[in-house]
């Protein structure tokens, strides 16, 4: 029997968790029902698992519940009929659910559906926590701009960045040399070019280390994943592109590292459990206990790294790359990257066909300018419609 979560003090935290039945999403909720006394849920927000959104909402007592697929609206407020929450559904609940007076954000809705609500939060000096990598990849500049402007607190909840956040000097910037971005390299590390051709979705979707849902998986596979990530490390701290590295380790217990101009090397560790970088955020500044696993590096005995190759990763090219080219150009390597995985999960084009796919795209689409949420929703859905056209034709 789920425990209902009481309001209690004035001193208690409150809380929205946009995307709440996610992955991230429900670890959140997890870490909030081992610590009910200090948070109140004012909203929750899923897409479309009306099912698991309505068990949330009767467990936490959020006061505002939104279902962002309204086909689901009837089906919700069904199921939460007698509890007298609020039950609202669309593109513009979710939005209203992000301005609602909550202390901390949780942002963790996926795709570019996440923009706005983001934005919202951050427009009005809320603490958000972001999981979103759309909203740095592909509005990274205007989100930012959202956030020095409104007086919000962005904290990254990304293991990698997460990592980077806690053992960054941001009072002495000059004396950080280089930030190194970890990664566990994928299931395919090891494999010749040959082979990857052939690998199957069911393989690529396998991560050795973390349990992710399958785009996330493809793109940990690709290693498009960690492009992404540089490009949110980029935003995140404004640090030089050229001065971001990123290191294969495979183990995935040192979640990031940076580098300063002494030869100190300051690093965070952990077991592979993202209730620990979300619990980092929720807690912000202080920290909270979660029943993470504790390493133990004697068991774990050693720990490799290794660099990436780049014949076998075009992806990390293509996103360096993108980088570089700003205006709209990561934009499009989001867009287009989300289509060409889409189709390999779905066997119509083959492992290796993704960051062609991606670098087509990117060539077609060179030059564009971002100055507006509008022009990002704009450009993501041409981005989108040139890579559908591509997979039809590669397919």
């Amino acid at each position: 029997m789920a425990m209902t979560i009481p309001r209690t003090g004035e001193d208690t935290r409150t809380v929205t968790v946009l995307g709440s039945t996610g992955s991230v999403g429900c670890n959140t909720l997890d870490l909030i029902a081992r610590n009910f006394d200090n948070y109140v849920v004012e909203a929750l927000t899923a897409n479309t698992n009306e099912t698991l959104l309505a068990e949330q909402a009767r467990q936490f007592r959020p006061r505002l519940t939104v279902i962002a697929d309204e086909t689901k609206y009837a089906s919700l407020k069904n199921e939460l009929s007698g509890t007298g929450l609020t039950i609202e559904a669309g593109r513009d609940a979710l939005v209203e659910a992000a301005r609602r007076p909550a202390d901390w954000v949780m942002a963790a809705i996926v795709g570019a559906a996440g923009l706005e609500p983001t934005m919202a939060a951050a427009r009005r000096g809320a603490i958000v926590a972001l999981a979103n990598k759309e909203c740095l990849v592909c509005a990274g500049p205007l989100l930012m701009d959202e956030v020095r402007q409104n007086g919000a607190t962005l904290l990254p909840v990304d293991s990698e960045h997460n990592a980077i956040f806690q053992v960054f000097d941001f009072e002495r910037r000059d004396a950080i040399d280089r930030v190194i971005l970890t990664a566990s390299g994928g299931p395919f590390r090891t494999l010749d070019l040959e082979v990857m051709a052939h690998v199957t979705p069911a393989q690529a979707v396998a991560h050795p280390n973390w349990d992710m849902g399958a785009k996330i998986s493809v793109d940990s596979a690709t290693m498009m994943n960690k492009g992404l990530e540089l490009i949110e490390a980029h935003q995140i701290f404004q640090f030089p592109e050229d001065r971001i590295e990123i290191l294969i380790h495979p183990q995935s217990v040192v979640h990031s590292l940076v580098a300063y101009v002494d030869g100190s090397v300051l690093a965070q560790l952990g077991m592979p459990d993202m209730r620990t970088p979300i619990a980092y955020t929720l807690g912000w500044p202080e920290r909270m206990p979660t029943p993470a696993a504790r390493l133990d590096l004697a068991e774990m005995g050693q720990l490799t790294f290794e660099q990436p190759d780049a014949v076998r990763f075009p992806a990390l090219r293509l996103a360096r790359q993108a980088l570089q080219d700003g205006g709209a150009s990561p934009t499009v390597l989001n867009a287009a990257n989300e289509v060409a995985v889409e189709g390999f999960l779905r066997s119509k084009i083959g492992f290796l066909v993704i960051a062609e796919i991606v670098e087509e795209v990117l060539t077609a689409m060179a030059g564009r300018s971002l100055q507006s949420l509008e022009d990002v929703l704009e450009i993501d859905r041409e981005a989108r419609a040139v890579a559908e056209q591509i997979v039809r034709r590669r397919g």
